[in-house]
């Protein structure tokens, strides 16, 4: 198995729990804790050098997100949360099942209501609490409208297959060489 990229400063060590997934190629510095059965994506990264930064049980951080806190604050993202590829929290909090869009960036203090979700490349400015279940999008970021029952079960749904993909990286991710040909028969990758 790969080393993690995972360096402590001022003594201060990230935390990783068992079953969370972490890629080799995501780096974690300082005062980082991944919660349970959490997924963290290639090249993220995690500065906890100005403060804490908290991934809750089942939430997932993709692939290149940046995560960093305000001096003396914690930055979370709460159970379930999901955050989209290249997406940027700064000293923020998103709420229980909420989802951050592609490229999105929340910015210092603000709040994500529980089960909203924030569109790709939207921009939250700091200090500005979004309400529960919101669609949230627009360069600043308003709510726009109320989540359909619909929306919801899409957003879980991606969470859950997030939270698939944890069980799956952990149980058979390894590094190894590309093949040189497409072999006959190749298999497919199969989504629960």
């Amino acid at each position: 198995m790969n080393q993690l990229k995972v360096y402590a400063i001022d003594g201060i060590v990230p935390v990783v729990d068992p079953t969370a997934y972490v890629h080799p190629s995501a780096v974690l510095i300082g005062d980082v804790i991944v919660g349970p059965d959490c997924y963290v994506g290639p090249c993220a990264s995690l500065r906890g050098d100005f403060g804490r930064l908290i991934l809750e049980r089942g939430s997932n951080l993709q692939d290149t997100c940046v995560m960093h806190g305000f001096p003396g604050t914690d930055t979370v993202v709460e159970e379930d949360g999901h955050i989209g590829h290249g997406a940027v929290l700064h000293g923020c909090r998103v709420g229980r099942n909420a989802l951050v869009g592609m490229n999105a960036v929340i910015m210092d203090n603000a709040v994500i209501g529980e089960s909203s979700i924030v569109a790709a490349a939207a921009f939250v400015k700091a200090g500005v609490e979004m309400p529960p279940r919101m669609l949230i999008a627009g360069m600043p970021a308003k709510a726009i409208r109320a989540l359909s029952e619909e929306e919801m079960r899409w957003k879980s749904s991606g969470t859950a297959t997030y939270q698939d993909l944890t069980r799956r990286s952990l149980a058979t991710m390894e590094e190894t060489v590309p093949l040189a040909a497409v072999e006959p028969g190749r298999k497919r990758i199969h989504m629960p």
